[in-house]
């Protein structure tokens, strides 16, 4: 996996040296320009569609936030019962969901920097990624459920940047941003091509990832996706 190893560490550097404050800002209620309120609110509604593919209930799960940055989708898995692994690689976005953390989820919620696919994280009931692999190939990505898919029992569900009219016109515009402004390129994906992908691997034998529901926000493109184990 040396092309994800290399995407990985420009994400590192990049949420760390670059956009780590953006980030901060973007996932508070703090005042955001339009195109990023946008943003916010593509975010806000995807992140409850993951949230909704799991049970209300998740008193005795232990449950895999896979790519977790601030932490919000922790938050909200904590509360719902469930026994959280945040995870990481970027430093500073780990350093914000700590300092977020509420007295009375901090006994739940195990926040760490480091590699989201590493065995060492533990064993899980699910796992979720929130746009934490949409910077990746199909190939990378199917690679990347076949690592977490080891440790998960029940379901991973996590976004793809899908192929689209809308996001192909977007990924153009940012191209014209200057280079220090340019946050890492988006890799779209066609969900069939990424379940092509996976039958090559025996682990996913009969298993299909399937779409929850695709967004299509102005400024914000994204494709909920849930894998059965």
């Amino acid at each position: 996996m040396d092309s994800f190893a290399k995407t990985r560490d420009q994400l590192e550097a990049y949420f760390d040296q670059t956009a780590s404050k953006a980030w901060e800002v973007l996932t508070s209620d703090l005042p955001v320009s339009g195109i990023r309120s946008r943003v916010r609110a593509g975010r806000d509604e995807m992140r409850l569609i993951l949230l909704d593919s799991l049970p209300a209930d998740l008193k005795g799960a232990r449950v895999l936030d896979a790519g977790c940055g601030t932490g919000q989708i922790s938050l909200e898995l904590a509360a719902r019962g469930a026994e959280v692994v945040g995870v990481d690689i970027s430093n500073n976005l780990i350093n914000v969901a700590k300092s977020r953390l509420p007295p009375q989820l901090s006994k739940k919620i195990d926040f760490r920097v480091g590699d989201m696919l590493s065995p060492s994280n533990g064993k899980f009931d699910y796992t979720v990624a929130m746009d934490s692999l949409i910077h990746y190939d199909v190939n990378d990505i199917a690679a990347a459920l076949s690592e977490l898919a080891k440790n998960t029992k029940s379901s991973i569900s996590f976004t793809v940047a899908p192929k689209t009219l809308l996001l192909s016109a977007l990924l153009v515009l940012g191209k014209l941003l200057p280079r220090s402004d340019r946050s890492p390129k988006i890799a779209p994906v066609n969900y069939y091509n990424l379940n092509y992908q996976l039958k090559e691997n025996p682990i996913f034998e009969n298993k299909q990832v399937r779409v929850l529901k695709r967004i299509n926000a102005s400024f914000y493109v994204s494709e909920a996706l849930i894998l059965s184990l």
